[in-house]
């Protein structure tokens, strides 16, 4: 426990804070950052350098990860001033935006859950405010069957697909594609509620729970061909298609989700893994993504691209500074959307 700079009040920190993180005083609600960690010190948070334009940042969200953090971090550091935006506290009219969204620069989607960040993606493109990532690149990762068709349709190699309505329908796929086979729920993510089908019984009980658990999503059949990949897969953070960094997720486990315990090492990209991350990104509509890809031999195949894509794991496994690189596209962002203001 320490003393709040601002009223004097204590200030607790959690056991996982770092020095350099921004904390609040839960009495008067200041801004601090962490300068010490043994004994614990809190300073008004430093604006150490000129990074040029000070910018006006809106950060949707619902919880503080290790990953949000760590971009507040960067854009304090850098001078920009950052609105946080709890989405769980607010009200979003048809016709007037909340007053925390005025004179913001761009606005960043951090949220949680599928569901809020589609709707407040959304309304900020209905009000006029620069988003990352805009509703539509939201809609269309948030969906398996969305973002498989829109691999597909760009050419982009990926999984073969069925998508069923019945649980007979989907039996059928599941017969086609041979044991194992893959079914995912159509949102979802961290690898949950998929399964590896092994055989018809397994298939049976699995279509009958789903068909059973109400959601009018699970009795979307999702099912997809198992990929024989070598025990990992890649996952790059790309800006507008550009990567930024990469690593293997590896795991004895069929899912090698990091969030599922997967062990972590960087990867060096080659030409036709940047190809694909950059069409990839441009075939669900460009922005701050997480490409997922696994190898097939002397190629690959992408699975999946994540819109609201975490990055903890990622920054902790390569040298690159994945925060200070997503601050320098954020900035170019807004300058980019300045312009075009100013050319209008």
């Amino acid at each position: 426990m320490t003393e709040c700079v601002e009223c004097g009040a204590d200030v607790t920190l959690h056991d996982n804070a770092e020095v350099g993180e921004i904390v609040d005083c839960t009495t008067c609600g200041a801004e601090l950052e962490v300068v010490e960690r043994n004994p614990p010190v809190l300073d008004r948070p430093g604006l150490e350098e000129d990074w040029g334009s000070k910018l006006q940042v809106g950060l949707l969200y619902s919880r503080i990860r290790k990953d949000e953090k760590l971009l507040l971090s960067e854009l304090r550091e850098r001078g920009h001033d950052v609105v946080k935006i709890d989405v769980r506290n607010l009200q979003f009219g048809l016709d007037e935006a909340p007053e925390l969204f005025a004179d913001l620069d761009i606005v960043v989607d951090r949220c949680l859950a599928t569901s809020r960040s589609l709707y407040a993606t959304k309304f900020c493109d209905a009000y006029g405010v620069p988003v990352v990532n805009s509703a539509e690149t939201a809609r269309t990762c948030a969906d398996k069957v969305q973002n498989s068709l829109a691999l597909a349709q760009a050419g982009v190699p990926t999984p073969a697909t069925d998508v069923a309505f019945t649980k007979e329908s989907a039996m059928e796929s599941i017969e086609q594609f041979g044991y194992p086979c893959v079914l995912k729920p159509v949102v979802g993510s961290w690898g949950r509620l998929m399964a590896k089908i092994d055989s018809e019984s397994a298939a049976e009980a699995i279509l009958e729970h789903k068909a059973t658990l109400g959601h009018y999503e699970h009795k979307v059949f999702y099912v997809q061909e198992f990929v024989d990949k070598p025990g990992r897969d890649v996952r790059v953070l790309a800006t507008d298609g550009e990567p930024v960094a990469a690593m293997v997720r590896s795991s004895d486990h069929w899912l090698t989700n990091a969030a599922k315990g997967a062990e972590t090492e960087a990867f060096e990209l080659d030409a036709e893994a940047e190809k694909l991350v950059q069409q990839a990104s441009d075939a669900v509509g460009g922005g701050l993504l997480g490409v997922d890809l696994m190898e097939t031999g002397d190629s690959y195949t992408v699975h999946e691209v994540n819109h609201t894509v975490e990055f903890k794991s990622l920054n902790e496994a390569v040298e690159t500074d994945v925060p200070a690189a997503v601050v320098d596209w954020l900035e170019a962002k807004a300058a980019e959307g300045a312009k075009q203001e100013v050319l209008a």
